[in-house]
Formats: structure tokens, sequence, C-alpha cells
């Protein structure tokens, strides 16, 4: 009798799970059949003016927004079984920790893609130097600036290649070259980026030498690199050690749940357990987010 009320209240609770997973579906697809059109509309001007958001270069906006979905539904239900196979069965504890389950399911998709937005962006930083080394000797060689940028653009690699083969398509398509590397930048802001763009439209508009002009903005351009290597490198531990303190009390929790079954299970099984569980997530992230920002300065 004990086994059929077991199969029952799971029962019950995977039925929860289904009507909810598909009540959040059909909002979020109410949701978007009323914004989609608008925020389309809004991202076609965006990259009318050259600018777009990186995170959908590697994914379209529905199929991110499925693909969240899923993944918190995902995560969700296999925590409802975890739970009711350590035979925790209070809808108190179920709710709440299948709710926080969901939505970081959620996010982690757009985490995910947010970190090769960002990756993708530093490698572009990074390659600024080439390209101003690339300009600056092109020029020096009696190449004009599109034809330097065309030829830098033949021997790099990555996001700066790609940048550069949209910024020569728009120059051959009627647009002037400044205004293509300003979308460029409206793409992939960076300090660099801004420094070079506006020091070519002032050299072009004054008319003085481009190559001489470049050539101290490259050297201005190495020296802040230069800074910014050595300060990683000197915040490096601090990030490591950041990440280290977070994990800690997460991996000390599971060796102790798996060595002494009985002393953790009421951490599982009680309202109060999971309280303290939500509390430790809580802080350990906030006290990772506030080292991070203290290692990471801003040069």
């Amino acid at each position: 009798m004990n086994s059929v009320s077991v199969l029952q209240r799971y029962g019950l609770y995977l039925l929860v799970l289904a009507a909810v997973a598909m009540l959040v579906y059909i909002v979020i697809s109410l949701v978007q059949s009323f914004t989609l059109e608008h925020a389309d509309r809004k991202l076609k001007e965006q990259d009318s003016d050259g600018a777009a958001n990186n995170i959908y270069y590697f994914i379209r906006r529905t199929t991110l927004q499925q693909l969240q979905l899923s993944v918190g539904t995902l995560l969700s239900g296999l925590l409802i079984a975890i739970l009711v196979f350590c035979q925790v069965y209070d809808l108190r504890i179920i709710i709440p920790a299948a709710s926080v389950l969901f939505l970081a399911g959620m996010a982690a998709p757009w985490l995910y893609f947010n970190g090769r937005a960002r990756k993708r962006a530093l490698e572009f930083e990074n390659s600024i130097l080439d390209l101003a080394l690339g300009l600056t000797s092109g020029l020096r060689a009696g190449q004009a600036l599109p034809q330097a940028l065309e030829v830098f653009s033949r021997r790099c690699e990555g996001p700066m290649k790609e940048e550069l083969m949209i910024v020569i398509r728009e120059y051959r398509l009627g647009l002037e070259l400044a205004e293509a590397l300003q979308r460029m930048y409206n793409r992939l802001p960076c300090e660099d980026l801004q420094l070079l763009i506006v020091s070519i439209r002032l050299t072009a508009q004054s008319g003085g030498s481009m190559a001489d002009v470049l050539g101290k903005i490259t050297q201005m351009i190495r020296g802040r690199t230069e800074f910014q290597q050595k300060l990683r490198a000197l915040t490096a531990q601090g990030r490591f050690e950041a990440l280290a303190m977070s994990l800690a009390p997460l991996v000390a929790f599971l060796l102790l749940f798996f060595i002494n079954n009985d002393l953790m299970l009421p951490m599982v099984q009680t309202t109060v357990g999971w309280c303290a569980i939500g509390v430790m997530l809580t802080l350990e992230l906030i006290g990772y987010f506030v080292i991070r920002s203290i290692v990471n300065i801003e040069v």
C-alpha cells in the first residue's frame, strides 16, 4: 500500500510538472507571437546601423528561447525524480527547488552563448594590435588604406578576418571606409579600435601622414596591450582563489553526503535544510562575484 501511495505521488508530481511546463510553453509562445515581429524589426534596424547582439551571432533568438525552456524543464524534472528517489515528498520543498532549477536551466543556455560571444569579442580585441601593425606596414609600403586593409584581411584569422571581410564588402558597395570601420566598432566595441578609427578620420580630414599617425597609435596600443597582459597575470591567482573558495563548500557538502548519508539527509528532506542550502548558494554566488569584481581591473 505504501508503494502504491509513492507511485501515486510520483505520478502526481510528474503531471504537475508537465502542466507547468506546458503552461510556460504556451505563455512563451504567446509572448513570442506578439513580440517577435517587433524584435526582428528592431534587430534589422540595429543591423542597418552596424550594431547587433553578439549572442545572436551564434544562435537565433527563437532557437535560444526554445532551448532555454527545454533545459529548464529537463533539469527541474530530473530534480523531482531525484527528490522522490530520496523519499522527499513535501511539496513545500519540491516546488521551490524545482522552480529554482527551472530558472537556472533557463539561464544556462544564455550564459553559455554569452560566454562564447565574450570569447569572440576578446579574440577580436587581441587582434587590434596586429591590425594596426598591418595597416602601418601597408601604408609605409606605398599601399592605399583600403588596399592595406584588404591585404591584411587575407593574412588574419578568426573574428578579425570575418569582420574585415564585412568592412571590405560594405566599402565596395559604396560605403565610406571610415563609416564601415565605425559599423565594425558598433558590432564589437573596443577602445583601441575606436582610437584607430578616430585617427583615420582626423588624418583623412587634415591631410597628414597617415602612416606616421598610425605608427604612433600602434605604439600606444602595444603599450596598453603589454600592460593588460601583465595585469591579467597578476590577478590570475585572485580569480582562481575566487573560484576555489566558491566551489569548496559545495564539494564538502557532496563528500559528506556520500560519506555519512544519515547525517546529511535532513538537509534535503526538510524545509529548513533546503532554506540553508539556498542561503549557502546565494552567499557563495555573491562572494564569487564580489571577488571577481575586485580582481577584474579595467584599463
